[in-house]
């Protein structure tokens, strides 16, 4: 695969593509709907924490996929023409766009089925949609 560096000096459309990327590697994009629900939670994260999402996007313990030793980190790289990452991309927009609505009931924080974080336990999720659990409340 031939990556191609693209110079942009357009720091808003430099963290929605970063975001994409996130999205695309958290999720590998298995459906429509987990792409929207990990871009709601994005969403309230934001509002709720009150943190930037250029902050948000560099996160390690948001975001599994940006640990290096992470299995998902690979997947950031996918191309910028693949169908899958343009869906993660227009969704994105959509957020940023405040056009997206929120199908996960204001949750904050979010871990696939297949992981048991720490900070999951003994807290109830309020959503799981294709293999993702969210949870409500301010983020920890």
């Amino acid at each position: 695969m031939q990556l191609t560096l693209i110079k942009n000096n357009d720091d808003e459309k430099i963290a929605l593509y970063k975001l994409a990327r996130i999205i695309y590697a958290e999720t590998r994009a298995v459906s429509l709907p987990a792409v929207e629900a990990l871009c709601s939670m994005v969403g309230n994260l934001c509002r709720k924490s009150g943190r930037p999402l250029a902050d948000i996007i560099a996160d390690e313990s948001v975001f599994e996929s940006l640990d290096k030793k992470s299995q998902r980190h690979c997947d950031l790289l996918i191309s910028s023409d693949d169908p899958k990452f343009q869906m993660c991309l227009r969704v994105v927009k959509r957020m940023a766009a405040h056009q997206l609505a929120d199908t996960i009931r204001g949750a904050a924080r979010f871990h696939r089925t297949e992981n048991s974080p720490e900070w999951a336990r003994n807290r109830g999720w309020v959503a799981e949609i294709d293999g993702l659990l969210f949870y409500p409340g301010e983020p920890i």
